[in-house]
């Protein structure tokens, strides 16, 4: 019995997150240069003609990932922005950038990589800087939350909440097992959500 439209597409989808999914863990070991298509394919355990068929190249699959990257954040922050009072919607942000680096300390890591890497590099600067172009796009979202928050200088609590957060994500993307999470995540919850 043939596969229903639905079926092809979640297949589809499938591999091409294992083939994201190898792409990380190959660009974070080798790096982005080292790292060839076949290494790709290999790792993901597909075919090259496979992955050229949803990337043409490595710089392709490169975009691809900051794409998903960006879309996920722009995701997290619609989803906080629909929550009724502004101490729930930073709330909602810290847990989900908490959870989402305890689940996958690798992925956070790579973006964070990405971000840092020297301008010279035009190919994979290019891309840390569409991060922290969007990046920057959602911290005047989290500005006016903290404005609406009653923060007398919204912009000044803002970076300092994107500090801590970003502190404690790095933590945890370091040292997965030693680092008290929970812990963490109710204290800047504690200091940054409350009225």
């Amino acid at each position: 019995m043939p596969r229903t439209q639905e079926e092809n597409e979640r297949i589809r989808q499938q591999a091409k997150a294992k083939i994201r999914e190898a792409a990380i863990e190959l660009f974070m070991r080798k790096g982005y240069h080292a790292t060839s298509i076949d290494d790709v394919s290999k790792h993901a355990g597909v075919s090259k003609g496979l992955l050229y068929n949803y990337y043409k190249g490595k710089e392709e699959l490169l975009g691809a990932m900051v794409e998903a990257r960006i879309g996920e954040l722009i995701q997290v922050m619609e989803k906080a922005e629909a929550l009724e009072t502004p101490a729930e919607q930073l709330k909602h942000i810290v847990e989900g950038a908490v959870d989402n680096v305890r689940r996958s300390p690798e992925v956070f890591r790579f973006y964070l990589h990405l971000q840092t890497q020297p301008e010279d590099d035009e190919t994979v600067a290019k891309y840390g800087k569409l991060l922290i172009e969007e990046s920057a796009r959602q911290f005047q979202i989290q500005c006016r939350m903290f404005e609406k928050l009653g923060a007398s200088d919204p912009v000044a609590r803002s970076l300092y909440f994107s500090s801590a957060l970003q502190g404690i994500m790095l933590m945890i993307s370091t040292y997965p097992d030693q680092f008290p999470v929970e812990a963490m995540k109710r204290q800047i919850i504690e200091d940054f959500c409350q009225v």
